[in-house]
């Protein structure tokens, strides 16, 4: 079975604590019963979630929807941005099968990040080791004023913004990442195809603004 790996890259410094956390771990939840109910989901698509505060750490491996556990998660500490761009290189190498001679490998990662600040680490080294991976796409949510878009320009074309980090505007920006892997997944199932980019994706919200 080729596997459509997906990763969650969620930023759980201090400045996330209080209601930014809880409508994160409620989106993720949310997300997970969603794609529970379609029937490509949850064949083909693999849940992971990195988080970085002062470091990063992969806190769910890549997991299938039906055995998908999802754990606490607190807010402290700086933004270790660039640690989680490189973990991710990491996993990727080490969690997506790749296609040889004898088989098909596991269809191209999707990725999506979400932070409300900027890198407090050097984290050039770890963005220039996640751009050398392959990503059927990659997305980045800019969650709040605190967050810089220039900065999440350079790791992927596809930045969205969201004008507050409170539980309404994140639960949009998780909805509509459900319905982001729904579509991809149906597309890889049902066609054996990748989705190419930002544009083949539902719209988004009107809470989410597409960052030019």
């Amino acid at each position: 079975m080729r596997r459509l790996p997906v990763y969650l890259l969620l930023d759980t410094s201090g400045s996330m604590s209080g209601e930014p956390i809880e409508a994160v771990k409620n989106g993720v939840q949310v997300m997970i019963s969603a794609l529970r109910q379609n029937p490509q989901a949850i064949e083909t698509a693999f849940i992971s979630i990195i988080t970085f505060d002062s470091s990063a750490q992969q806190v769910i491996p890549l997991t299938d929807l039906a055995s998908f556990q999802m754990v606490d998660l607190r807010a402290s500490g700086t933004t270790a941005l660039g640690e989680a761009l490189k973990l991710t290189a990491n996993r990727i190498d080490h969690e997506v099968a790749k296609t040889t001679a004898e088989q098909k490998g596991d269809w191209k990662p999707l990725v999506f990040i979400m932070t409300d600040g900027i890198p407090t680490d050097d984290w050039l080294p770890g963005l220039n080791d996640f751009k050398q991976r392959k990503t059927a796409y990659t997305v980045a949510c800019a969650a709040g004023t605190g967050a810089d878009t220039a900065v999440l320009k350079q790791i992927t074309e596809n930045v969205v913004s969201l004008d507050t980090a409170d539980s309404a505007s994140i639960g949009k920006f998780f909805q509509w990442v459900t319905a982001s892997i729904g579509v991809s997944s149906t597309r890889v199932e049902d066609g054996g195809k990748e989705i190419q980019g930002f544009k083949e994706l539902p719209p988004p919200p009107p809470e989410l603004n597409i960052v030019i």
